[in-house]
Order: structure tokens, then C-alpha cells, then sequence
């Protein structure tokens, strides 16, 4: 089973204000919010994170120098010792509940692929970016943690007790708390029931896949162990329904004609016209166990499955639509939100969408279990954390 360590870890100093310098992850901020988080503080992580103030790889040596001055000035400070970092997440869900979720961040092991100590949960898209691959070997740092589900039952019990905290921020009405544990016989109880089973890997595939890479640079440098590279920082919670929010990520259609698509999808699936497209969709859509097909005129069409048309399919509405279309010439894309998606539609960024549902705890456990996959961009894990509240040097 994968190990899972505690680390010295580099973070902002007591006396600078956590809201003005972390940030949310680089994959989902356009230009604008870029320079909106760089011009709070001059130590906002986006200027690391996201380099930007020079153009080509010399970006990447410029962040770097940035980072280390930022340790040198002493807004970033290393523990003196190594730790755990329990990171919590209190929020309003999409169906209205108050839920708070806890997790842990620590090092995790970098294993080949097809191991069976950390697992895949979807099929990956490919992505020809070596962006986060030259950031770690400019900065030689993790700066932000792949997310993990454990298998290990009770993981959360362990986590229930707070460490030492290290403070909170608020985004978009999610409280993010982090507290470290440093005392070595709680560190040893939760590192040991993080290793006891596998690790599915929830979201931050291509990070982990770089950290195999990098590890593998490494190891051939040296002729030997790549060090802290042969371990990547990771936030592991447990694969329990009351600690996992899980959004759907819709599906995108380009260079297709809405109609005909409309009357490929009807042979698979019954219509039956939905009004406009609104937010509450969202959970609509689990309600009717339908999907929701949607025009560039902002009005929707009922998808209900044709039972006998999927027999063999796994019950995903990806993989349904990955069926149904698999002889419909397209192009696809993602998003997540309703909102943002019929707005995608409406902007003639796309030509057509269909909402689905979000993929159940249950099925993520059988994907984990079974050694299964889902297809590309199955389920959208929220909230997202946060980059800049633990950095993990190499």
C-alpha cells in the first residue's frame, strides 16, 4: 500500500493576511481573476503558481526567484519540523445543506502506472502542457496537492480532532481551515491508515502523472532514490458520502447542427420539452433521472433513457452519451455549472450541451474497488481547495 508521510512544509507567516495571498487553483482562473489575485498582495501565490511576468521558460526561473525570495524576505517561513496539515472545509451544498468535510494533507507515494496502491478513477484527456512539469523543476516544490479518496474506513475519526491552527480564509462562501499536527504517535496513526489501502485519485491526475515524471528525471540524475520526489503532497479524505460534494461536469457539443443531434440522441433516449434552462437543473435532473439536452435559445429537452438501448452500459451519463454518440461525428468539450454552460450554448461557444447528473459515492466506490474507469471529466469534486495554505519542498 502507498506510504504517506508528513513533511516539513513552507507557509505564509503568521503576520501576513492569508486572504490576500492564496489562491484558487491555476486550471480554473481566467486572465482577469489572475490579475485581480496578483494585485492583492505582492505576495498573492499566482505569481509562483502562474507565472506571467516573462514569456517562454524563463517564466518558469522567474517564479522560482520569486519563491525564493519570498523565503528569504520571510513571508514564507519552514516548519521546524516535519507534519500533517488536517484541512477543513465548511459550505452550503447545491441542494442547500450545511456540510463541513476534513481531509488531510501529507506526501504521498509516487507510483508506476497500473499500480494498485494508487488508482485512476476516469480516463484522462491528454494534455500536450508541460507547464506544471517545468514549474516543478524550476521551483522544486509541490504547490498544490493532488486530491485523494481513502478506502481505509474511519479515516475521518481520526481527523475529527484539531491540530494546531494555522488559520482560515473565505471564498465564495466556503470557509477553508487548516491546522497542523506535528505530534509523531497521532502523525503515525493517521499515516498508517492512509497507507493500509489504496488511494483513488479524486482530481489532479495530470499532477500526479508530472510527479511521475519528475520522479523519474530524478532518479536517473542520481542513479537512485529520487528523494522527496519519489512522494508527491496530496489531500486524502475519506471516500464516505458525508465528507465528498460531488457536481457534475457537463458535456460541451461543437461542429454538430443542434437539430440533428437532437434526433441522433432521440433513438437512445425519450424527449420531452423542459422550458428554459435554469439553475435548478442542477437537481432537477436527479430528480427526473433524466438528462437535459440544451439549444442555443436556452430551452431545454428531457433525456430519459431508452433501458433496453444501454443494456451492458455502465449506469454513468458519460458513458451513456460516449455510447449514443459514438457514431455521431462531434466534438466535445466540458464545463461545469449550469449557468455557465447554457451561457456557452447562448454565446455560440458551443452548439449544443446536455447537463447530467453527478456521479454517485457509490459508483466511485465500485470504480475503486473494481479497478474501473469512468470516462474523461466524470465528476467535479467541490469545493476546490485552496493553492498557497501548504507548499511542499522537493
Amino acid at each position: 500500500m502507498p506510504r504517506f508521510e508528513a513533511f516539513r512544509a513552507l507557509r505564509y507567516a503568521p503576520t501576513i493576511d492569508l486572504e490576500d495571498v492564496v489562491a484558487p487553483p491555476y486550471d480554473v482562473l481566467s486572465d482577469t481573476e489572475l490579475d485581480e489575485l496578483a494585485a492583492r498582495d505582492d505576495h498573492n501565490i499566482v505569481r509562483v503558481d502562474v507565472p506571467r511576468e516573462s514569456a517562454g521558460a524563463g517564466r518558469y526561473g522567474a517564479a522560482a526567484a520569486t519563491m525564493r525570495s519570498w523565503v528569504d524576505d520571510g513571508a514564507l517561513v519552514l516548519d521546524p519540523e516535519p507534519s500533517l496539515t488536517l484541512y477543513r472545509m465548511s459550505f452550503t451544498d447545491e441542494a442547500g445543506q450545511a456540510r463541513e468535510t476534513v481531509g488531510v494533507i501529507g506526501a504521498l507515494e509516487v507510483v508506476d502506472t497500473g499500480s494498485p496502491e494508487v488508482l485512476p478513477h476516469e480516463r484522462t484527456t491528454p494534455k500536450a502542457s508541460t507547464d506544471r512539469l517545468e514549474l516543478t523543476r524550476a521551483t522544486d516544490a509541490n504547490l498544490s496537492p493532488v486530491w485523494g479518496l481513502s478506502l481505509t474506513a474511519g479515516l475521518s475519526g481520526l481527523l475529527d480532532e484539531p491540530g494546531d491552527t494555522l488559520g482560515s480564509v473565505e471564498f465564495e462562501g466556503v470557509v477553508h481551515r487548516v491546522e497542523r499536527v506535528s505530534d509523531p504517535d497521532r502523525v503515525a496513526a493517521i499515516s498508517s491508515a492512509v497507507s493500509a489501502n489504496p488511494v483513488l485519485i479524486a482530481d489532479g491526475h495530470h499532477r500526479y502523472s508530472i510527479a511521475r515524471t519528475y520522479r523519474d528525471e530524478i532518479r536517473a540524475r542520481v542513479d537512485g532514490d529520487a528523494g522527496g520526489a519519489e512522494l508527491t503532497m496530496t489531500y486524502v479524505g475519506e471516500l464516505v458520502a458525508e465528507q465528498l460534494s460531488v457536481a457534475a461536469i457537463h458535456r460541451l457539443y461543437h461542429e454538430v447542427d443542434p437539430d440533428a443531434l437532437l434526433a441522433h440522441l432521440e433513438q437512445w433516449f425519450t424527449l420531452e420539452p423542459a422550458g428554459p434552462v435554469t439553475p435548478a437543473f442542477a437537481t432537477e435532473t436527479v430528480i427526473r433521472a433524466a438528462l437535459c439536452f440544451v439549444g442555443g435559445d436556452g430551452d431545454g429537452v428531457w433525456l430519459m433513457p431508452r433501458a433496453a438501448m444501454f443494456a451492458g452500459v455502465r449506469d454513468l451519463d458519460g458513458a451513456k452519451l460516449e455510447h449514443a454518440l459514438g457514431d455521431f461525428a462531434h466534438e466535445v468539450s466540458y464545463q461545469h455549472g449550469v449557468e455557465e454552460t447554457v451561457d456557452a450554448v447562448s454565446s455560440g461557444a458551443a452548439d449544443a450541451a446536455v447537463l447530467i447528473r453527478p456521479v454517485s459515492v457509490a459508483e466511485i466506490r465500485r470504480t475503486a474497488t473494481e479497478g474501473l474507469l469512468m470516462p474523461p471529466k466524470s465528476t467535479f469534486f467541490t469545493p476546490k481547495l485552496r493553492t498557497g495554505l501548504v507548499i511542499r519542498p522537493l
